[in-house]
């Protein structure tokens, strides 16, 4: 084997992270990016940007990560950021059914202005409160599949579940 066959190849992809305002999107990005959590995460105002490296396979991949703000007065700058976007990461909260509900629109919209395959997860967050449910998994599972979309379950709290980003390289 040759030292260029040892060696990786690169990607670079963007992630766009999508939902209402209270589902988690912040704190499901920095648990994963920076491998903690902090009750004490202010409200994103347009959006922030994160970079993660991670190895897999034969591939060093750069993540771009924009956790963009769930405020409905922010909603019209939304298209600004998932421009360009490999994947789109659509969190709701399991406590939460209108959470779950806007979702559909943040589909609309993404598929308004995106017109190119993307990778889509449904992320349903918050699942160290399952005696709070409000949606079910089968509820979510049958969406996920009805967009295309993969579908997990996590808390960023508890630090449980699949966390999606490298799953979308996948």
């Amino acid at each position: 084997m040759s030292v260029s066959d040892q060696q990786s190849k690169s990607l670079e992809a963007k992630v766009v992270v999508l939902g209402s305002q209270g589902v988690g999107k912040t704190s499901v990005v920095i648990r994963y990016v920076g491998g903690m959590f902090s009750k004490a995460v202010s409200p994103t105002i347009g959006a922030s940007f994160f970079t993660y490296k991670l190895s897999l396979d034969n591939y060093r991949v750069k993540l771009q990560v924009w956790d963009t703000a769930g405020q409905e007065r922010f909603r019209s700058m939304a298209p600004m950021y998932y421009r360009k976007a490999n994947a789109a990461m659509l969190l709701y909260d399991i406590t939460s059914p209108d959470s779950f509900y806007d979702i559909k629109d943040w589909v609309k919209e993404l598929k308004k202005n995106v017109d190119y395959p993307i990778i889509m997860c449904l992320l349903g967050n918050k699942c160290d409160l399952d005696s709070g449910r409000k949606v079910s998994i089968e509820e979510a599972e049958e969406y996920a599949q009805s967009i295309g979309a993969l579908f997990f379950e996590v808390s960023a709290l508890k630090n449980t579940g699949k966390y999606i980003l490298p799953c979308l390289m996948d």
